[in-house]
């Protein structure tokens, strides 16, 4: 009950922080989860976009997930995902939720297809069941593998935050934020071992042991890992490729060098360190032992940052949904808004990966559901998503 009460107290107080950026001269409070066209052409107009803004290159196959929840559940909030190859692309979900009843009309395959209906913060009441939190499909969305074993790790909690793997890892390691517990767990590449976890569960503390709310985490070429540590702390911290503590970097505030929810990390093939300094609405770069480099200003709520095998910088922005490409040296390349519930759009686009073919897929905090997008057939190149990290040989 106490892990439960800590969640939900950190849920309310991230709502309604999202909610306070969304007051307008209108006097309306604009809340997430609410994703009606109008609302999506206000937020558009509140932040309209910079240069090189365009339409999305891609159509999107909203659909393309194979549902397998027991009947009266669907997906839950959908905050990450990973993809190590077509074959096998890893989803994780904030557990699954109770289909409403009575049927509102209009409701679809997904949670948040009617307006007011949000996976992440559903209607007071709903059952909500910690299960299927991992799992993992190929490129036609069809399940092939079921981490169910690991569904206790959060029970009490809200579920999993992002999912990542070394591209510098023979071994393939799967990473998974556990959020609420205040950890970071490692599991083998075929989900049969726990063979790690960073934090010490159910506490949380400034210091060479402990975890705050971490939100994600992204490698180096040395093996070593750098974690977005958080939301109740405002740091990053490194770690050696076996889980020692090596340094860390930041405290709360909004001069360069510190953080207002540390919410994603990256890492580009200079060892150069992208962080989502969320709150503070920008990306902030630093050096591998967190010498700061550069601030890239000008971004509104951002949640997630892709680097490409070619060195693209994809942001993904979210108050309104924008997608954004960048340089590594912050130049602002091309971008789409994607911001709604229809096919293509999200409430909340949190975590995305590309495969070798070229398609990207992105996960939905605030809808419930995974997408995957292919290129249009004659897409310019220089708007589309590149060839991702390659992986390290098993």
């Amino acid at each position: 009950m106490i892990t439960q009460l800590r969640f939900y107290g950190q849920l309310t107080r991230e709502l309604t922080m999202r909610s306070l950026r969304f007051l307008t001269a209108t006097g309306y409070l604009l809340i997430a989860a609410t994703t009606t066209p109008v609302l999506a052409q206000s937020w558009t107009d509140l932040y309209p976009p910079n240069a090189n803004h365009g339409e999305s290159p891609y159509v999107p196959e909203p659909e393309w997930l194979e549902p397998f929840s027991e009947p009266g559940f669907i997906w839950g909030s959908h905050p990450g995902l990973f993809v190590e190859s077509p074959e096998r692309i890893f989803v994780i979900q904030r557990g699954e939720l109770h289909v409403p009843d009575p049927l509102p009309a209009g409701f679809d395959y997904f949670y948040g297809s009617v307006e007011g209906l949000s996976a992440l913060s559903p209607p007071r009441g709903t059952i909500r069941e910690m299960r299927n939190v991992i799992f993992v499909v190929n490129d036609e969305g069809k399940l092939i593998e079921n981490w169910n074993q690991w569904d206790y790790l959060f029970e009490g909690t809200g579920g999993p935050h992002m999912i990542a793997i070394s591209p510098y890892d023979p071994e393939r390691r799967v990473w998974v934020v556990n959020s609420g517990r205040h950890q970071i767990h490692a599991f083998s590449n075929d989900g049969k071992e726990l063979l790690m976890t960073l934090g010490i569960e159910n506490e949380t503390a400034n210091d060479e042991t402990h975890l705050g709310t971490p939100q994600d985490i992204a490698f180096l070429s040395d093996g070593s890992m750098v974690v977005a540590d958080g939301l109740t702390n405002s740091r990053v911290i490194k770690f050696d490729e076996d889980g020692n503590y090596l340094s860390a970097w930041g405290s709360r505030g909004s001069a360069e060098g510190q953080f207002n929810a540390v919410h994603s990390i990256a890492a580009d093939n200079q060892d150069r360190i992208y962080v989502a300094d969320r709150n503070n609405d920008r990306i902030q770069v630093f050096g591998p032992n967190g010498r700061h480099l550069a601030t890239w200003p000008e971004l509104n709520f951002p949640n997630y940052i892709l680097i490409t095998e070619n060195q693209d910088v994809w942001v993904s922005d979210n108050q309104p949904v924008r997608i954004i490409k960048f340089d590594t040296e912050g130049n602002r390349l091309f971008s789409w808004d994607a911001h709604g519930n229809k096919p293509g759009e999200f409430g909340e686009l949190h975590e995305f990966g590309v495969d070798v073919n070229g398609n990207w897929y992105g996960a939905d905090n605030v809808l419930g559901r995974s997408q995957k997008f292919v290129p249009m057939p004659g897409a310019d190149p220089a708007r589309l998503l590149q060839l991702p990290v390659p992986m390290a040989v098993k």
